[in-house]
């Protein structure tokens, strides 16, 4: 299967590993990631507030060169994925202003292309695919499913139940792990506000790793940039600020799926986050050699 790949800005840069941990495990799944031309940034998270029309300009640009593709395009990133998936269904549904974007970018879009997040890529192929690529199955490993808002809203868009989302849940167990039920998987993180106001964000940090942690879980998943910025950067200092001792490691939802297919920690790239991941993994898959 052959699918097109918008890896986004920071995927060279503060997101490599899930940049890195995607490309190898839907290789494995036979998934073939086809790199979109000339690709420019999405506009992320707040280009919409400042400008709609240059921001569906940015994004537009993007499904123009998906379509002469021919392709679905995935993006790993959350919020790539919100901001191609929602320009998508604004540009299909308004004639005039796809006019403008047209007249913007230089670039004649007819509003064909398809947008998926690369969560749903892959659990699009089900789970008896999946499973039969495990050769180390993560048993004994306890996950809180962390979707945040960008997938889930708005509703145009939203890849599943906006209250109680399943769809990582279920990839999750695929791998063996034990994915928990807990109150706070389709909250807000603050995003790119943490930059701006780290005093609100940090509160909300604190309210997720506090609700993770009262689940029983190991660790947190996240199929988004930002969402794990926020989560594991920012988990030493929510534990100083709030007086509250966390130590729960985030991973990227790829990279849990990677290990369970075999692939090792240094390939997947879980050395390189903030909070330890060696001491949980080696109680769940023993050493590495």
């Amino acid at each position: 299967m052959k699918v097109a790949y918008f890896p986004g800005c920071c995927y060279e840069t503060s997101a490599k590993e899930y940049d890195l941990s995607a490309r190898l495990v839907c290789k494995h799944l036979g998934i073939e990631l086809v790199e979109v031309p000339d690709w420019n940034c999405c506009g992320s998270t707040a280009a919409h507030s400042t400008d709609r029309l240059l921001a569906l300009a940015l994004a537009g640009r993007n499904l123009a060169l998906v379509e002469r593709m021919g392709l679905t395009v995935a993006a790993p990133c959350a919020a790539c994925y919100q901001r191609l998936a929602l320009a998508r269904v604004e540009l299909a549904g308004d004639e005039c202003v796809r006019q403008k974007v047209n007249e913007l970018t230089g670039y004649a879009y007819r509003g064909s292309a398809q947008v998926k997040s690369i969560l749903e890529v892959i659990a699009d192929l089900g789970e008896e695919k999946v499973k039969a690529l495990v050769k180390k199955p993560l048993h004994g490993l306890r996950v809180a499913a962390y979707y945040g808002c960008l997938l889930l809203r708005p509703a145009e868009v939203q890849i599943d139940d906006p209250e109680n989302p399943q769809l990582m849940d279920r990839v999750l167990r695929w791998t063996g792990a034990e994915a928990v039920d807990w109150t706070h998987k389709a909250e807000c993180c603050g995003a790119s506000l943490a930059v701006s106001n780290e005093d609100v964000v940090l509160p909300m940090v604190a309210r997720i790793l506090r609700a993770a942690r009262l689940s029983g879980a190991d660790c947190l998943a996240t199929a988004c940039a930002m969402c794990h910025f926020n989560l594991d950067l920012r988990q030493p200092k929510v534990s100083r600020v709030f007086g509250e001792r966390y130590h729960l490691p985030v991973f990227y939802f790829t990279q849990l799926l990677g290990l369970a297919m075999g692939l090792s920690r240094k390939e997947t790239n879980v050395h390189k986050h903030i909070v330890n991941t060696r001491p949980l993994l080696t109680r769940v898959l023993g050493e590495e050699r």
